[in-house]
């Protein structure tokens, strides 16, 4: 995207080629606004391969290795034409493949290079008596990649890695923050091609003049519409000002409309618009539904019961407030779930190590708010608990797309109380559909569902309390959550081996927990704040 009186950097260069004749621009262009009839020329029958978008064959073994198989449809449409230097413009569903979309065709670009230059003769070095003093280093990358979120930033990160894993030499590097500077600067001092970064952190560092832009040739901006919610507009201007005007830009969001309208005006050359349609009632790998619930005590125990279904293999739970993750993860730990929480308090290292765990399934049930859990793509998540129904319609989208990825089955659960009317209706709206109502038997909610709602949907009729516990709230113990008997499941009940029962006081508000650690005693909480103790020791 250069004009003809500015040199060509190596990757406009490259792109020219990948267009195929750089002076036949109406050709190349044919070739990117159509990679589908490109691809037809060489594809399999079933459909395009990531070989026939123009992908290399070492960037093909990676994706391979990695277990991609074939490219979804905005890889499919993007992936030509950002290897030929074209500005994009994408709108595309989440759990589409948004991440490859943009960082496999930067990752060809980068294979081009390194083969071109491999070819050319290497500068002599310096005689041992020139050489100078090394100045403090900058970095100067290449591919800049600006995420709203540490979570994102890692995962794209960690794409990156796995794409370009057969590449000689390609550095990608993170810049978030809750990261020591300490730590950032060594990183910074490898001068990496790659640098992916939340835009706080990343002014900061330019502002230091550690970071140097002038040189970047590839600018994506992923989940632009959420960065411009976060109040991130007068960085990501800044940010923008200190790079070239010749970059090739790809702005990656859930909308094309009202503020990223005028944005792309600002920052976009004639982009490559692609928007890939998929509205939530055409997601029928996702079984949504919605369970009344009278009371947090309620939720808790159909919460304690839905998460004890066989068929669960890893779910995200999400709550509405940091303290409700931490306290919520708590109780479930004391139930004898293996759960974490996530959230925006957390320092940067915890919340990598969370992340870790929930990928090496160390961690079965992730408690976390809507922008710590934004981004995360692990399949084995199966289920999506909405614990609180979010304060925004199109965050319940972002919420449940984070199972049923690549095509995988899921299911989206959302607990509700009867004053959430108002939420529920206006997610129904934005969603276009009405949610399904399920009732667990056992778990029958005192007010009926209101009159129209949806039919029952995921799971039937559950059978009451459930086994191993499940009829309690949150206990651990050995029983079937029947009223009496060994590991009892009666409300108030003592008695029992392993009766975790949380028995509710007169008048104060407290609840105590019986039994020690050894038989899956709970320990005493307060319902009016943090409790007060954990399981007995």
């Amino acid at each position: 995207m250069t004009s003809s009186n500015t040199p060509s950097s190596p990757l406009n260069a490259i792109a020219d080629q990948a267009l195929g004749l750089a002076d036949a621009p109406a050709q190349a262009a044919a070739v990117a606004a159509a990679p589908e009839a490109v691809a037809a020329e060489t594809a399999a029958p079933a459909g395009p391969s990531f070989a026939s978008l123009g992908l290399s064959p070492d960037v093909v073994s990676a994706l391979t290795a990695a277990g991609y198989q074939t490219p979804t449809p905005v890889q499919q449409r993007a992936i030509p034409a950002g290897i030929a230097g074209r500005d994009l413009l994408v709108s595309s569903p989440t759990g589409s493949g948004k991440t490859a979309a943009f960082m496999l065709p930067a990752i060809e670009r980068f294979s081009q290079l390194q083969k071109a230059q491999a070819s050319q003769p290497r500068e002599p070095r310096p005689a041992d008596g020139a050489r100078t003093r090394r100045p403090q280093p900058v970095a100067r990358p290449t591919m800049l990649v600006l995420t709203p979120t540490r979570e994102l930033a890692m995962q794209v990160t960690t794409a990156a890695a796995t794409y370009g894993k057969h590449l000689k030499r390609l550095r990608t590097v993170s810049i978030l923050g809750g990261v020591a500077y300490g730590q950032q600067l060594m990183l910074l001092a490898k001068n990496p091609e790659i640098l992916v970064a939340t835009p706080g952190r990343l002014i900061d560092h330019l502002e230091r003049g550690r970071i140097d832009l002038s040189q970047l040739q590839i600018l994506v901006l992923d989940e632009a519409d959420r960065m411009l919610d976060m109040g991130f507009i007068d960085d990501i201007e800044t940010i923008v000002a200190a790079t070239p005007a010749t970059r090739q830009t790809m702005l990656f969001s859930a909308t094309l409309d009202g503020k990223i309208g005028s944005l792309t005006g600002r920052l976009l050359k004639d982009p490559e618009r692609i928007e890939i349609v998929q509205r939530m009632e055409q997601r029928t790998n996702i079984a949504q539904t919605v369970h009344y619930v009278d009371d947090r005590d309620h939720k808790d125990r159909l919460l304690d019961h839905l998460l004890r279904d066989e068929g669960l293999d890893q779910a995200i739970v999400f709550t509405a407030t940091k303290m409700d993750a931490d306290q919520l993860a708590g109780r479930l730990a004391d139930a004898g779930f293996e759960s974490a929480a996530l959230h925006g308090d957390l320092p940067q290292g915890a919340r990598n190590r969370t992340i870790r765990a929930l990928r090496e399934r160390r961690v079965r049930v992730l408690v976390a708010t809507d922008v710590a859990a934004r981004g995360i793509d692990i399949p084995g998540i199966t289920h999506v608990f909405n614990y609180d129904l979010p304060k925004f319609a199109e965050d319940y989208v972002h919420r449940i797309g984070r199972t049923g990825r690549a095509g995988h089955s899921g299911i989206a659960v959302s607990l509700v109380h009867h004053a959430e009317q108002g939420a529920l209706k206006r997610i129904e709206r934005f969603v276009r559909t009405p949610l399904p109502v399920n009732v667990v038997e056992g778990f029958e909610p005192r007010k009926s569902a209101p009159s129209g709602g949806g039919r029952p949907g995921f799971g039937g009729r559950g059978r009451p309390g459930g086994g191993n516990g499940g009829g309690r709230r949150f206990g651990s113990g050995s029983g079937a959550g029947k009223p009496a008997g060994n590991g009892g499941g009666a409300r108030s009940g003592s008695g029992g081996n392993g009766g975790g029962w949380a028995g509710k006081s007169a008048g104060s508000g407290s609840r105590e927990g019986y039994g020690g650690s050894r038989d899956g005693g709970y320990g005493a909480r307060r319902s009016d704040g943090p409790r007060t103790a954990r399981r007995g020791s």
